[in-house]
């Protein structure tokens, strides 16, 4: 057991897994094009802890003195939520992009079960412990583990009502190995991870009308065990020129159609069973942890986007005029509004039950509500101080050709700004605002974790209203039975 280099990741992934793309089985996932941005950079992130400038933040020792990556280590004071953004932030500016499903963030579900233990119990003691073995094996063998969340999506109507699941990941059976299990998940990364907690999401799990139980189910599932299969999307950024598309041929995370074909999951690996109530916990609390995360990538999205923006207006002169400042205000406002919410999530933190610190829910969902919501706004704003230049500027191929890179130079050129450094800088607010890249991203971070609905959901039961109603009623001299039961 121990911290694992990139090289050692990248060799872990030749265990045979069925993986599909573009037409093809892939044979070496490491080294096919549609992978390897990727995979080199969570081999970056695993080798990061094996250097002397990052260890002191990108690890951390276990009681018994094991070192693990310090993502992997359940936060139980403020200080450690603390490490753990520290940890998040000086990965991403290692890497220079944004990067979402690389394990950090997906341990936090894992740290929900965790806190739920006492109710476990109640159901099967077993499943407590095996929930606590998972989350040390997990940090102690150095783990890449996701998280298999959003069903294929049929008739909702029947689907939510449990009508009609055959879509839907179920167990068909059980046997004294484990349980078998069919239907089919999607999740970001899933392709070249190790494993997957596996559980459910769409259903109405208080409608005790129907058969629910086979869907209620909870799981660990490594992702080469045999019948499942990797269906994945092409990348966005395939055959793009890395100089003209700084991050979509970098940071592109494939998303994959897992589909289990009667796959069997040890009863070791088995997080919960048969269980309505589990399910609807699990549902309910989820992202108590990993949201915590998923708003730290924003946040840094958040940065570049003031970056690209001043770094256009400084090139040509236009940062001392009232009118870009008010702009530019805009971004840093919105900037620092979810760093308020992250740094008041850590302050306001709550102890768990479970013995764990969790970050204060009504502030970190609302920060991310914000997030999400002015995101488009802020990154029109973007393309308004950077130009109109960002939809006319030729690739570089263009800009370097000799026969004419006297003229591109004359026109192109600003001050220590030379054509080609411009047309860098262009490529990247391309690639952060209008490629496919852009919009795809956009798109996931709206819909990844929980659709809006349910992130609004969790905001209105996560905040406390109680202290509002009986200020109104003292204040207005009102009768306390008027409060509706």
């Amino acid at each position: 057991m121990a911290l694992l280099t990139g090289q050692q990741y990248k060799d872990s992934l030749n265990d045979g897994r069925e993986v599909y793309i573009d037409g093809e089985r892939v044979s070496n996932i490491a080294e096919h094009p549609a992978f390897k941005p990727i995979i080199d950079v969570k081999a970056r992130m695993y080798d990061m802890n094996h250097e002397e400038k990052y260890k002191h933040i990108t690890t951390a020792k276990l009681e018994d003195g094991e070192e693990v990556c310090r993502a992997y280590k359940m936060p139980e004071t403020k200080e450690d939520l603390t490490a753990i953004r520290t940890y998040v932030e000086t990965v991403l500016d290692d890497l220079g992009g944004v990067v979402y499903r690389v394990g950090d963030e997906t341990i936090g579900e894992m740290w929900s079960l965790y806190d739920a233990q006492d109710r476990l119990n109640e159901i099967d003691p077993t499943y407590a412990t095996n929930i606590r073995n998972h989350i040390d094996r997990i940090a102690r063998e150095d783990i890449f583990h996701v998280s298999a969340n959003t069903d294929p999506k049929g008739d909702r109507s029947k689907l939510i009502n449990g009508e009609d699941g055959g879509t839907l990941l179920h167990v068909v059976s059980e046997n004294d190995k484990g349980i078998i299990v069919r239907g089919a998940k999607f999740e970001t990364a899933a392709a070249y991870a190790h494993q997957a907690f596996v559980k459910p999401t769409i259903s109405n799990w208080s409608n005790t009308s129907v058969n629910m139980e086979p869907y209620a189910v909870g799981f660990i599932c490594d992702m080469g065990a045999p019948g499942l299969k990797h269906i994945c999307r092409s990348p966005v950024g395939s055959g793009r020129n890395p100089e003209n598309y700084p991050l979509s041929t970098k940071f592109e995370e494939i998303d994959t159609l897992l589909v289990f074909d009667d796959v069997l999951i040890p009863w070791e690996n088995v997080l919960f069973h048969n269980s309505l109530e589990s399910a609807k916990y699990i549902r309910e609390t989820v992202h108590r942890y990993s949201a915590f995360n998923y708003v730290l990538r924003l946040l840094k999205r958040a940065d570049y986007l003031i970056g690209a923006a001043l770094l256009n207006v400084e090139q040509t002169g236009l940062t001392k005029i009232p009118a870009v400042q008010e702009k530019l205000t805009e971004l840093i406002t919105y900037r620092q509004t979810i760093n308020a919410h992250l740094t008041a999530a850590v302050s306001e933190a709550e102890n768990t039950d479970g013995g764990l610190m969790m970050p204060n829910q009504s502030l970190l969902y609302t920060g991310r509500i914000h997030a999400l919501k002015h995101f488009p706004a802020m990154a029109h704003l973007t393309r308004e101080l950077v130009g109109g230049q960002l939809a006319v500027t030729p690739d570089m191929v263009t800009m370097t050709d000799p026969q004419i890179k006297d003229y591109v130079d004359r026109y192109y050129s600003v001050g220590k700004w030379s054509a080609e450094d411009r047309a860098k800088l262009l490529y990247f607010a391309r690639d952060l605002l209008n490629s496919s890249y852009a919009g795809h991203q956009v798109t996931f971070e709206l819909f990844a974790q929980s659709p809006p609905f349910a992130q609004s959901a969790a905001a209105f039961k996560n905040y406390d209203l109680e202290a509002h109603r009986n200020m109104v009623l003292k204040a207005a001299n009102l009768a306390p039975h008027l409060v509706q039961s």
